[in-house]
């Protein structure tokens, strides 16, 4: 299940834009982010689709078979388009925009949309790598999917033998 949520921030050129995260609860690793000029429900799933094409491979039907998106009910999330798409507390996520406010979106400013998106490209991979986790006996969040990874493997390639 991975929480999902939106915030804003503005541009000079091309004012306020949106900004969908996803977010993975298990790990707190953002499996996606994506910015917009407007908050619709054909770019709220924009996240959702990342992630998946990163986690599983690719985007088509059935190959996420089984995840399960959080929202906060908002009109985008609740668009048929979204349920559609991404069906179903996005405590998770809601923290995770907060990481992106104080040292990003609260202290830059963004020409564009586009820049304002690889600027939030470049934070989700380096929070991913770099923020320590307590609840994780501070781990970063893609160290510790890639450790429940190798366990996973490590337990099929027993269990096989």
């Amino acid at each position: 299940m991975w929480g999902t949520d939106t915030t804003s921030a503005f541009t000079l050129e091309e004012g306020q834009a949106t900004i969908f995260v996803a977010v993975d609860p298990c790990t707190a690793e953002g499996v996606g982010i994506h910015a917009a000029k407007r908050k619709t429900r054909f770019e709220a799933p924009e996240a959702i689709r990342q992630g998946v094409r990163e986690r599983f491979g690719g985007y088509e039907a059935e190959i996420a078979a089984g995840l399960r998106p959080r929202h906060d009910h908002g009109s985008a999330s609740m668009s048929d388009a979204f349920q559609e798409e991404t069906p179903e507390g996005n405590g998770c996520s809601e923290r995770f925009i907060r990481m992106l406010q104080e040292p990003l979106l609260w202290v830059q400013t963004f020409r564009t949309v586009e820049e304002l998106r690889r600027a939030l490209h470049a934070r989700l991979k380096t929070d991913d790598e770099q923020w320590r986790i307590e609840r994780h006996g501070h781990r970063a969040p893609a160290r510790v999917r890639r450790d429940l990874l190798a366990s996973k493997v490590a337990a099929w390639v027993h269990s096989a033998r």
